[in-house]
């Protein structure tokens, strides 16, 4: 891929320019991206510098994920590309019966925890394609836990606004505060029961925290507040090589990991927008931001109705993506009115990310989460695990194929994206944020592909996040005329500020050239983009 494809302005106000280098680490957090790269430097691979990242994020950044997150990956080895679902199920005691009576999920607390799989994803990656030993790997993290790291101003911030919300949670205040406040910018932050949980990782290769001495902990904490997690739940832990699903978008195909995720948002959008006269205008035109909201409005609308674990869809992916059934939808598309979309027929016809590319051609599109920030805001005592609240992601509908039942996977909002074009791969990227996700991937690959924009540019752009009915939020640096003209086609608009939490999503993105690569990081974050 020439890199003359690609405009090198930077039309939007930001203080961060495009990296490029033949190896490169991009993620939400400097110590990650930096532990990612020094291990490219000692002779890692891509897979060896993803997985030293993220180990590093689990400590620097537990405002977005740690040891009791889920993950996924999409991988080019330099010659396939591999889908990795490491997304844990409920526990075995959670039929539906449990919840009786209550209207909705629980958000936090134990009944919102399912079985993390963030461990699994990082042995069955190393294992698969690692080049250095795995204990090597974790020792970046450790060292953080153990000796400490200074708290950043946007981690300090999300850090206390969690607090706020979870610190009656059990173990939280232990875990997270002292003194009986969180860490503020500047300060040194310590975590010598992660740093132990850490090494346990790291000398079993995982198997401490699914069969051995940690799970037992994490059972024990879990049996003495009445949870149904157990220690046989952990240990029936799988992953899943699930490969991907994908979406043709001009000469480029979008790809994302399969349901349970929401990685069909972004291929079913892409898919309408493809039917729609979206470059005739231009990237930050009232027009084309209209065709992209409804896209995902009528995408987002039958995700909501039909996505779940696979094995419980009545609707298959193959239907969803049926290219006659998006042209039905894009029909329903008024160039010039906002609508309100409900579930089509097709059976009729937060978080942090990371990406990583190395010389030798290898890229990892990864991501990491305990969705809500903070997750369950339930921590382990003694070992510094927090716990994801992916239980949320259930809905309590009768014969809903989501409905919440033993042993499966939730809806899940946290994806990784790939680009190709032909057989080659071509952008690594993501943009954390719960249901933004989809959107956020969404726009990413507008700019990039259709307008010509580099990651940079592409991830400085001002966002807009549909939210429901006929409400989306919108930036307030995207100019006034396209907020205008938005508001003239019948969209109810709330300006928000840009901001470092997750509304409108961080993005990181690493794109390939003919000899190396470009990568852009966010500015809503702490992170950045690194090479040599």
């Amino acid at each position: 891929m020439a890199d003359s494809q690609f405009s090198y302005a930077l039309p939007y106000p930001a203080a961060r320019k495009p990296v490029m280098a033949r190896n490169v680490v991009s993620t939400s957090q400097p110590l990650a991206a930096q532990a990612g790269l020094s291990v490219l430097a000692r002779g890692g691979n891509a897979i060896d510098a993803a997985i030293a990242a993220a180990a590093v994020l689990t400590v620097v950044e537990p405002t977005g994920n740690g040891l009791g997150s889920d993950a996924f990956a999409i991988i080019w080895d330099g010659n396939e590309l591999h889908g990795l679902n490491a997304s844990g199920r409920s526990p075995a005691g959670w039929t539906p019966e449990r919840f009786a009576g209550q209207d909705k999920m629980p958000a936090r607390g134990w009944e919102s925890v399912t079985v993390p799989g963030a461990v699994s994803a990082w042995v069955e990656l190393s294992n698969k394609f690692g080049k250095l030993d795995f204990e090597t790997l974790i020792q970046p993290a450790i060292g953080y836990a153990e000796d400490g790291f200074i708290v950043s101003p946007v981690i300090s911030e999300l850090w206390a606004k969690g607090a706020a919300l979870l610190k009656e949670q059990p173990g939280f205040a232990e875990t997270f505060m002292r003194d009986g406040r969180t860490p503020r910018a500047g300060e040194v932050f310590r975590n010598a029961p992660l740093a132990a949980t850490l090494k346990a990782i790291a000398a079993t290769k995982g198997e401490a925290f699914y069969r051995g001495e940690i799970a037992q902990k994490v059972a024990a904490f879990a049996a003495a507040h009445g949870a149904a997690l157990t220690a046989e739940d952990l240990a029936a832990h799988t992953n899943d090589w699930c490969g991907t699903i994908s979406m043709g978008f001009g000469d480029v195909s979008l790809h994302e990991i399969p349901p349970n995720g929401q990685g069909i948002v972004a291929l079913m959008a892409l898919g309408i927008l493809g039917e729609l006269p979206v470059g005739d205008f231009g990237p930050d035109d009232a027009q084309s931001l209209h065709y992209q909201i409804e896209a995902i409005k009528l995408a987002m609308a039958d995700t909501e109705r039909y996505v779940s674990d696979p094995d419980y869809m009545k609707v298959s992916v193959e239907q969803l993506l049926d290219r006659d059934y998006l042209k039905s939808r894009a029909r329903l598309i008024d160039p010039v009115r906002a609508q309100e979309f409900g579930a089509g027929a097709p059976t009729a016809g937060g978080t942090v990310y990371l990406t990583v590319a190395d010389a030798s051609g290898m890229m990892v599109s990864y991501i990491q989460s305990n969705y809500s920030g903070f997750g369950s805001g339930v921590a382990v005592p003694g070992t510094g695990i927090h716990l994801q609240n992916r239980g949320l992601g259930f809905t309590l509908e009768p014969g809903h194929p989501n409905q919440v039942g033993p042993r499966k996977r939730p809806f899940h909002t946290i994806i990784p994206g790939f680009l190709m074009k032909g057989n080659e791969p071509l952008m690594s990227f993501g943009v954390m944020g719960g249901p933004m996700q989809a959107q956020g991937h969404l726009q990413m690959v507008v700019r990039t592909q259709l307008y010509g924009q580099n990651p940079q540019a592409a991830s400085d752009a001002p966002r807009w996040r549909y939210v429901s009915g006929l409400n989306v939020a919108i930036e307030t640096t995207m100019a006034p005329e396209a907020i205008s003209g938005l508001e003239e086609r019948g969209h109810q608009i709330t300006r928000e500020e840009p901001d470092t939490s997750f509304g409108f999503g961080g993005a990181q993105l690493i794109h390939r050239l003919d000899e190396g690569y470009v990568a852009g990081s966010d500015h809503r974050k702490d992170g950045m983009a690194v090479g040599f």
